[in-house]
């Protein structure tokens, strides 16, 4: 099984910058695919970045292409959310999740997704 911890929330103005991390502990094979959500308070958790462990592969949320680039360091085990020009609407809790299914999931909704962090609060204020 594997566990994920995030880090690198934080409270940042409007515009700024955080790089988000998550790093995985256990058996992680190149078939996993890694995901970036986000909750908002009184929201469903959404989808906000996902790669493939293999690096091969990247999909975004439409708000967040051009801003937001996820990436995997394969000898830390560490997955990143680098979040660039934030805005408010970026608030939330942001989770890291994994799915074990080989390959890209059918749908990249929190549902298709096995583990999960226990997440980090990311605040942007106007």
């Amino acid at each position: 099984q594997v566990q994920l911890v995030e880090s690198g929330g934080g409270l940042v103005q409007d515009g700024g910058s955080l790089r988000l991390s998550c790093a995985a502990s256990g058996r992680v094979f190149t078939s996993y695919y890694m995901g970036w959500f986000r909750q908002a308070p009184g929201k469903e958790r959404e989808f906000v970045a996902a790669v493939s462990w293999s690096g091969g592969r990247t999909d975004y949320l439409d708000s967040a292409k051009g801003r937001f680039t996820i990436s995997i360091d394969n000898a830390k085990k560490t997955v990143y959310l680098q979040m660039n020009s934030l805005q408010p609407e970026d608030t939330g809790v942001y989770y890291c999740a994994v799915s074990v299914r080989p390959g890209r999931p059918d749908s990249l909704k929190p549902a298709y997704f096995d583990s999960w962090g226990q997440g980090t609060q990311v605040t942007v204020s106007s």
